[in-house]
């Protein structure tokens, strides 16, 4: 079973007096690229957070937002009122004005607003990790439907390409017969009499280097371990990497050694769907 890197995953909390939410979203990457947005207040568990979501998601370009919207009567932020008293009367020195145009300039200067820092409630914090794992769960049920797309368009490339094999086998014998017959007639063109031993010998040496017997196995095997390990329980897209890298290594080989036209073509086909395969692998997690 595969899993996608991209993903989104949301829960929110409505507490007594504020409303919590919590976003994860999740993009590919070749390591964990973890972002968090978390208010001042709640920096002190960010560690915590950052652990769980690593633990779960494992990879991908993830972004974590922790959001608080305060609904009560609440609020950790006050008017300092000496100081905005002080700001109004060296405004008055400066400009005359209406008393609440200086008013609202005052409360925007610096220090106006007092804030008490705010320590975080266990008990609120159990809840908001709570939520955390239920966004987490949301965001992997995302990944592994995302997944499932993914898995069902591998193996329809893959058997793609174990099909265009089977074409291979098929027109190989008839390849080499024909590279065969042309030696032979470049030989006969040269108007030279040669050691017809001697002539056998290196015909036998240039067919054995046109020879895609052994890619054909490995080619083979290859598409076959792709297949198994998309079943496997783990999602492993780096395995799954570098075993397109082994499939394309042999279909490169079969193309130079090919010399003939028909396995030729077949060959650029089955690139053609490797290279589609190896685009999506960048999203498997």
């Amino acid at each position: 079973m595969i899993k996608s890197m991209t993903g989104f995953g949301k829960s929110v909390i409505q507490l007594p007096n504020k409303k919590i939410t919590i976003e994860l979203k999740s993009l590919n990457s070749k390591s964990l690229d973890l972002n968090t947005r978390i208010p001042p207040s709640y920096r002190e568990k960010e560690l915590q957070m950052r652990n769980t979501i690593a633990n779960v998601l494992v990879r991908g370009k993830i972004d974590m937002g922790l959001y608080v919207e305060i609904t009560g009567e609440e609020t950790t932020s006050q008017i300092n009122a000496g100081v905005v008293k002080q700001y109004i009367t060296q405004l008055k020195n400066i400009i005359d004005g209406d008393e609440v145009e200086l008013l609202k300039m005052a409360v925007r200067m610096p220090d106006a607003l007092k804030t008490e820092k705010e320590e975080v409630d266990e008990e609120e914090f159990k809840v908001i990790n709570k939520a955390l794992n239920e966004a987490l769960s949301e965001i992997d049920k995302f990944r592994t439907q995302e997944g499932k797309v993914l898995e069902n368009d591998f193996i329809e490339r893959i058997t793609a390409i174990q099909n265009l094999l089977t074409e291979v086998k098929k027109i190989d014998p008839e390849r080499m017969v024909a590279v065969r017959e042309r030696l032979e007639k470049a030989v006969t063109e040269l108007k030279e009499n040669v050691d017809e031993n001697r002539f056998e010998q290196e015909l036998i040496y240039y067919l054995e280097k046109y020879d895609i017997t052994e890619e054909k196995v490995r080619l083979e095997n290859h598409l076959d371990y792709f297949l198994e390990t998309i079943k496997s329980n783990d999602s492993n897209g780096k395995k799954l990497g570098f075993i397109c890298q082994e499939i394309g290594r042999e279909i490169n080989t079969m193309g130079s050694k090919a010399n003939y036209a028909p396995l030729q073509q077949i060959v650029v086909q089955m690139k053609d769907e490797l290279e589609k395969v190896k685009e999506q692998i960048l999203n498997v997690l």
